[in-house]
């Protein structure tokens, strides 16, 4: 799908990034088997990730990092999903939260330098663990099961999280609980070796395998007061582009199950015609729909993108708009992937072909947050009061 790429490719900073990406998403597919089979993650990835310095990329220019647009962000991270949607993912999250932490300095600026010097240096990698079985997605609201119990000048910490991507990888956690003292949920930076942390083999799931997204689990693990960073602000969240990398993500997969269609197609003649099906006329239908479709997307989501970038003060209305991109790219996302699996016909099945594993992975974007019953509530709420 070179011609689609050379559209969104604008400079050649842009360029110099995309081939980074290309060379992290060539590492990733060499062990999809792997990863897919044992519901693991590649060091093998991560360390050409690292070669390529992209944990430090979403950090500003004057702090060491590249200073990453949301526009760059999202063309690297799409690319990355052709390779391995899982890895795009896992990495993502670490991205987003480093561009989050800089520009709404969320945190006090020794606790920042602390991470982000490392970041910088040892290419290091971070992700919040949020997630509770009890509580499900903290989008929804539920308060974290997960306590810290101040003991005189230390936290004591017990929990569990789920959905910690990556977990075993990482070299920090950053842990949400409820901190007893000041009654309400904060968040503590974690370094991987602290005693009392275990990662618990828990992840097994239809897709999205090679995301590890496995259990973190603390028991009477001993913090500092300093390692808590960051409080439960009383005000309303102001909307986050870099989730942005959620649909990018799934984006990529479709991308990648287009081009595998359309060589399919090109490739395969059964002894019944005289011409590959590239030539019948039904499938050049689902290619022509998946093209289509795939076009809408990278429109909606990188013209957002741009917007982002380019008007700041606009951003704290984007809200509905950032929600409506991910709503329609991952739906759209599961569309092409389910048209490519038709093209493939039973062959798509078959783990012979990567088609079945697009088709697994591409539904985890659905349950990505923000839902997409919440999405359309939201939007109808805005136009309600809008039209007042």
């Amino acid at each position: 799908m070179a011609g689609v790429w050379k559209r969104w490719i604008k400079n050649s900073r842009q360029q110099e990034l995309f081939e980074k990406a290309e060379r992290i998403a060539e590492e990733a597919r060499k062990h999809i088997s792997d990863t897919d089979r044992e519901a693991s993650f590649s060091y093998e990835t991560l360390n050409v990730i690292k070669e390529e310095r992209y944990p430090s990329m979403s950090l500003p220019e004057s702090e060491g990092g590249k200073g990453l647009s949301l526009y760059e962000f999202l063309l690297m991270q799409e690319k990355i999903a052709e390779g391995d949607g899982a890895v795009a993912l896992s990495i993502g999250w670490h991205m987003g939260i480093m561009m989050e932490l800089s520009q709404e300095q969320l945190w006090e600026k020794t606790s920042y330098n602390r991470l982000v010097n490392e970041v910088i240096s040892e290419q290091k990698v971070v992700n919040r663990a949020a997630t509770e079985p009890a509580t499900g997605s903290p989008t929804r609201g539920g308060l974290p099961e997960t306590k810290a119990v101040r003991r005189g000048d230390q936290y004591i910490l017990n929990g569990r999280k789920s959905f910690t991507s990556m977990a075993e990888h990482l070299d920090y956690y950053i842990v949400s609980a409820y901190v007893e003292d000041k009654d309400t949920v904060g968040w503590f930076l974690i370094d991987r070796h602290q005693p009392g942390l275990s990662v618990d083999k828990t992840w097994d799931t239809l897709g999205m395998r090679g995301t590890a997204s496995d259990d973190l689990v603390m028991e009477d693990v001993e913090l500092q007061e300093s390692d808590l960073v960051e409080l439960k602000s009383g005000s309303k969240s102001s909307p986050k582009g870099w989730l942005l990398h959620i649909p990018a993500c799934y984006l990529g997969i479709a991308v990648a199950a287009r081009n595998d269609a359309v060589a399919f197609a090109k490739d395969f003649q059964p002894n019944s015609l005289d011409t590959p099906i590239s030539e019948v006329s039904h499938i050049q239908d689902k290619i022509g729909e998946m093209e289509w479709k795939l076009l809408q997307a990278h429109s909606f989501l990188y013209s957002v993108a741009r917007k982002w970038d380019e008007e700041p003060e606009q951003r704290n209305q984007m809200g509905a708009e950032l929600a409506a991109v991910k709503l329609a790219v991952t739906n759209t996302a599961n569309e092409v992937v389910d048209l490519a699996m038709r093209i493939a016909g039973g062959r798509g099945l078959s783990k012979t072909y990567a088609f079945e594993k697009y088709y697994r992975d591409v539904r985890a974007g659905l349950h990505n947050p923000p839902m997409d019953d919440a999405v359309v509530s939201m939007l109808a709420k805005q136009a309600i009061v809008e039209d007042d």
